[in-house]
């Protein structure tokens, strides 16, 4: 927790072809997150709203974090912005981060000219 944000946990993995960022964000709504690109950056904001509850006349155990959230994390892999997706189900959002095929080029072979 940072000041007065919570982090929600995440797992990072990697396969050939993508990046994949997994936030476990239970209990938020879609419209109560926000994903944004930034360089090399994933920045995760949102915020968990209190659940509607009774009158509490004693507080035994609070664990679950609600209010504001933030949680950045650095992409090492090349990618296009533009391709990032992001799905919230069952509790977590997943951000799929497709790999940028690395660009190939082939050089001509300059020789030497005889004098």
């Amino acid at each position: 927790m940072r000041g007065d944000r919570w982090q929600p946990s995440a797992d990072v993995f990697e396969t050939e072809a993508e990046v994949v960022i997994r936030f476990e964000v239970a209990g938020v709504r879609s419209e109560d997150l926000k994903v944004n690109v930034e360089g090399s950056m994933l920045r995760l904001r949102g915020v968990r709203k209190l659940p509607p509850s009774a009158a509490i006349d004693r507080l035994k155990q609070m664990e679950i974090s609600f209010g504001p959230f933030e949680r950045e994390i650095g992409i090492e892999a090349s990618f296009d912005p533009d391709l990032v997706r992001a799905r919230l189900e069952d509790g977590f959002l997943e951000v799929r981060i497709p790999r940028r095929s690395p660009e190939r080029r082939t050089l001509p072979v300059e020789t030497e000219k005889a004098d």
